[in-house]
């Protein structure tokens, strides 16, 4: 028979046991001098790690925390199958339960909680900070497009072409809602694209202009931003877009938030709004372009154009591309389009000519 030493965990002084195999085969007994006999089952005994190398051994349960047995010949004890596993945490349902709890709570964030907080701001954030934002993305936006050695990305001023731009803008201004202000920027970069950002800022790159085969296309993609910008599309999207990844980047550690301004600016430039709202963004283009006496179809013209040239997954195609689809939203510009009307060019030859020209230096 093997003697040990029993300490319960709560006192100090051991307890001299003896100790045997059950008749079973699956516990260990410990017998005290005085007292009841314990049962160790054999399947829960572990050895404790870290111990000096030596025929003496202590012993754990992995039902215990606190209890251990001194051995001081180990050699005499009966085999243990599990004696050196490691024991399963304790607890693992409910860290799994855990975990399971925080990834739904950051989900629930991003997916409910940040597009409602942000649905409220943009609703009642002045328009003096939302300029601000707007500038501050730009200049992200140009940052991050530029490179070392050129700095940020250059803005196009020619000033014949900057005239031209602003004869555009003139146009569509009795379209606003009083109180709405925009300005429009050509960025010179090769990129099919143009989009709006908080504050009022319709940014084209000089890619698009390159690519319009008429001045009336540019137009009807001013005419779609300046939809987004008077429903406050781009600041609602920019305050979704910052809280879900600064949630993000606070779980993964970027505390200093490069990634965070590198993915907005990615996901400002990429926006995807919403149905309503691209359909919202539609609407008013068409009704602005025919209050300008240029005709809708120029919005399904250019989608058209740059479909066949382009596919439907590049530039200022990924851009517009969401539901309703693409199709559905190029019928509709032709659809609501009246017939017969004699429309008005939006620029002058000479105009259009310039504005092609905006990036020349």
């Amino acid at each position: 028979m093997t003697c040990g030493s029993y300490f319960d965990g709560n006192t100090p002084t051991p307890v001299q046991v003896y100790i045997r195999p059950s008749d079973d085969g699956a516990f260990l007994v410990l017998s005290p001098d005085a007292g009841e006999d314990m049962l160790w089952a054999k399947a829960d005994i572990r050895a404790v790690d870290d111990l000096p190398s030596g025929i003496d051994q202590v012993l754990r349960l992995t039902t215990d925390p606190v209890a251990r047995l001194h051995v001081p010949n180990a050699g005499t004890l009966p085999h243990l199958p599990r004696l050196t596993k490691r024991a399963p945490p304790k607890g693992r349902g409910r860290l799994a339960l855990w975990a399971a709890g925080a990834i739904a709570a950051v989900a629930f964030q991003i997916a409910v909680l940040i597009p409602l907080m942000a649905d409220q701001l943009a609703n009642i954030i002045p328009q003096r900070a939302e300029r601000a934002l707007g500038t501050a993305t730009l200049d992200q936006i140009r940052s991050a497009l530029g490179t070392e050695s050129l700095g940020p990305l250059a803005f196009c001023e020619q000033p014949e072409g900057r005239a031209a731009l602003e004869a555009m803008a003139e146009t569509f201004a009795p379209s606003l809602p009083d109180g709405t202000e925009a300005s429009v920027f050509v960025l010179n970069h090769p990129m099919i694209n143009a989009f709006a950002l908080p504050g009022g800022n319709v940014v084209f790159f000089r890619g698009l202009i390159d690519a319009a085969e008429a001045p009336e296309e540019v137009a009807a993609v001013f005419a779609h931003e300046l939809g987004h910008v008077v429903s406050r599309d781009p600041t609602r999207h920019a305050l979704r877009s910052a809280g879900s990844i600064g949630v993000l980047g606070l779980l993964f550690g970027d505390f200093a938030g490069g990634a965070v301004v590198l993915f907005l600016t990615e996901r400002l430039i990429d926006a995807s709004y919403t149905q309503a709202a691209e359909t919202a963004a539609d609407a008013f283009a068409h009704e602005a372009l025919e209050q300008a006496n240029v005709s809708p179809a120029a919005l399904g013209d250019m989608f058209e154009r740059l479909r066949a040239r382009y596919g439907d997954n590049d530039g200022i195609v990924a851009h517009f591309l969401s539901h309703p689809t693409l199709s559905e939203r190029i019928d509709t510009a032709r659809t609501v389009a009246p017939e017969g009307r004699d429309w008005t060019p939006i620029l002058s030859g000479e105009q259009w000519a310039d504005l092609q020209a905006i990036c020349d230096s």
